[in-house]
């Protein structure tokens, strides 16, 4: 089991949290989300490799972006 912690710009609101949460909890693989509103961190727990493309991929897709 894995786990990253990445930044997501854009959010602002418990509706970005969830938009986010839903696209990166539907990657293969990943077992949970957890997302930190003020800081925009959000942590991914898998039990497979997730690439960091995956993550940028399912974020766009919500309509926020990761930091780089």
């Amino acid at each position: 089991m894995s786990q990253t912690t990445y930044t997501v710009t854009g959010m602002t609101c418990q509706h970005c949290v969830l938009s986010v949460t839903e696209e990166v909890g539907a990657i293969e693989g990943v077992t949970g989300v957890q997302v930190d509103l003020p800081t925009g961190a959000v942590t991914v727990t898998s039990d497979r490799e997730v690439s960091a493309d995956q993550v940028r991929a399912a974020v766009e897709e919500a309509g926020y972006q990761l930091a780089s």
